[in-house]
């Protein structure tokens, strides 16, 4: 994952400059290159693995394993959790404007704090996991490695500011088309992960139902609003979005979302390979 926001970044670097339209192809190309690279690279380490047996299979599991978040994420979010319970805000800010969420965070409270980095854990459900894991399992380690570019490349890029507005256009519709699959199928999870974790499922599926067309993103509103409603609270970007009902976010709750985060993996897991399953069974 590392090399894949070295080689986006030097992109941006090297051609995000120029007249609308160039700013446009140049950023399709340099998505399109990173991924084209990556499945290469992917393709090439599945053609290895199967020479090499158990070490093979081994491999490419740790490839795989790379290109998941969701160790780093869930780390993440217990450190802002862990500032905010010592009651120092800066270095909370700092920690969720660093590692979790784009937004400018210098002015936020407590409150928001803790919405930035719930929000952040809901999403990236989607982001981190369920999409790369869908794709991993119909088109092997190259399709995760190709969709995990595209997602780097829209948070790298996918900003309407300045020239990235056309730069990271491509990026951005890109994984707005393929995270629409994944992003329900972990609304859902969450929903049903919320139950199993002791939150409300019943008012995840009803926040969810109720605002997950709230987001300027067509995917994201589906498992933060899930999230809102499973933990009782409000998840807030001021300006933007406003999902659930109830009192902003504490520390403890961002322990309770990371919870029901790691319950919607196991849950997201088993739907996805019993779908493998399936249609092996149907197609066989």
């Amino acid at each position: 994952m590392v090399w894949i926001g070295r080689a986006l970044g030097a992109g941006r670097r090297r051609f995000c400059r120029g007249s609308r339209r160039a700013l446009l192809l140049r950023g399709a190309g340099v998505t399109v290159v990173v991924a084209a690279l990556s499945a290469l690279g992917g393709a090439l380490l599945h053609a290895l693995g199967a020479r090499l047996g158990w070490v093979g299979f081994a491999l490419e599991a740790v490839a795989l394993a790379s290109l998941l978040s969701v160790r780093a994420l869930v780390a993440a979010a217990w450190r802002v959790a862990a500032h905010l319970r010592r009651g120092d805000l800066a270095a909370a800010r700092a920690s969720v404007g660093r590692d979790l969420v784009s937004r400018r965070t210098d002015e936020l409270d407590a409150g928001h704090v803790a919405s930035a980095a719930a929000e952040s854990v809901a999403e990236n459900l989607t982001d981190a996991f369920v999409a790369a894991a869908c794709f991993y399992l119909v088109f092997g380690l190259p399709g995760a490695a190709v969709y995990r570019v595209v997602n780097t490349a829209d948070a790298m890029f996918g900003y309407r500011e300045g020239p990235l507005e056309d730069f990271g256009k491509v990026a951005a519709r890109l994984d707005d088309a393929l995270n629409f699959l994944p992003a329900r199928l972990a609304g859902w999870a969450i929903v049903l992960a919320a139950g199993l974790a002791g939150e409300s499922a019943r008012g995840a599926l009803a926040v969810m139902r109720r605002d997950r067309r709230l987001t300027a993103s067509p995917n994201a509103g589906w498992t933060m609003a899930a999230m809102a409603g499973a933990l009782g609270v409000t998840l807030e970007k001021p300006g933007a979005y406003r999902l659930g009902a109830g009192p902003l976010p504490d520390a403890a709750a961002i322990g309770r979302a990371t919870r029901v985060f790691a319950l919607a993996v196991a849950v997201s897991s088993a739907a996805l390979v019993a779908g493998v399953w399936l249609l092996e069974r149907l197609v066989a």
